[in-house]
């Protein structure tokens, strides 16, 4: 479920409030509710999301795997001044550039762990992996990561737990590549 609000100009207003009217656009009573039932814990579900993160990702900075974790919330990423001077906190998503692998290595990688879904996130509490190509999707700047590019969503498990789990999925990594 993804719910929203619709801003707009008082002379914009009509043509969009004709266009909900049309599509029908409007939460149902059970959306509602579950959103509601959501932001009650919001809080401190983002302070989880949060730090666990964190140490997922400090985690993996230390990985010979790994040559770079894209999380504006550490201090070493490039972006994290912008991050710091607009954001209170951070969520559980991020990117990791491994160094180069095959596809299927990667792929094997992820196919041994066992807490991680394979799938996105739109906040949800569980944690996913998925591998991406930033490449084809950019158009302000060119994309030039040395390897394979996953999208980690922590959620709300035990960190070491997550940790233990990517440990394994490395293992993997490096039996693939060996073969």
């Amino acid at each position: 479920m993804i719910l929203g609000a619709v801003i707009t100009t008082e002379e914009m207003y009509l043509k969009v409030r004709t266009m909900a009217a049309d599509l029908g656009h409007c939460a149902a009573p059970d959306d509602a509710y579950y959103a509601l039932r959501g932001l009650r814990t919001l809080s401190v579900r983002l302070e989880r999301h949060e730090k666990n993160a964190l140490a997922v990702a400090r985690w993996l900075q230390t990985r010979p795997e790994v040559s770079r974790v894209l999380y504006p919330a550490l201090p070493e990423d490039p972006g994290h001044a912008l991050w710091k001077r607009d954001f209170l906190g951070a969520s559980g998503l991020f990117g990791v550039v491994l160094r180069p692998a095959p596809k299927a290595a990667v792929y094997a990688m992820i196919d041994a762990l066992d807490l991680f879904g394979i799938g996105s996130s739109w906040g949800g509490f569980e944690s996913l992996i998925l591998p991406t190509n930033p490449e084809r999707i950019r158009s302000a700047t060119r994309w030039t990561a040395e390897g394979p590019t996953l999208r980690l969503h922590i959620g709300l498990e035990d960190p070491q737990d997550l940790i233990e789990d990517l440990e394994g999925g490395f293992h993997q990594l490096h039996v693939a590549i060996a073969a």
